[in-house]
């Protein structure tokens, strides 16, 4: 069983910062790219940011120069610093995460998401 738990979320005001975490657990045995996605109401899901197990990353225009995504190896854990948050950002934020999982000598391929967490951003 793997899990993916995201915190950070809430409300903040334009201008403002809040940093996502979200830490993966389970019979893992490896995490290659692990990734932020949004989705607003009314909207399909969008990638926000994504970062591989060597560190190169990757962002969405629309969020490059403010958010910045980074990860610790050994806690599973990713995170999404976001400062000079704007309205347009509201959404619920997603982790996801490229898993390999061990179990009885043997390895799998997973891809999983998080439950989300809400980020709303209004005065």
């Amino acid at each position: 069983q793997v899990q993916l738990v995201e915190s950070g979320g809430g409300l903040v005001q334009p201008g403002g910062s809040l940093r996502l975490s979200c830490a993966a657990s389970g019979s893992i045995f490896s995490i290659n790219t692990m990734g932020w996605y949004r989705q607003a109401p009314g909207k399909e899901r969008e990638l926000v940011a994504s970062i591989t197990s060597g560190g190169s990353t990757n962002y969405a225009d629309s969020v490059k120069g403010r958010f910045t995504i980074s990860r610790d190896n050994a806690k599973n854990t990713v995170y999404l610093q976001m400062n000079n948050l704007k309205p347009e950002d509201t959404a619920v934020y997603y982790c996801n995460a490229d898993l390999i999982l061990t179990l009885s000598a043997r390895y799998y391929s997973r891809n999983s998401w998080g439950q989300g967490t809400q980020v709303t951003v209004s005065s």
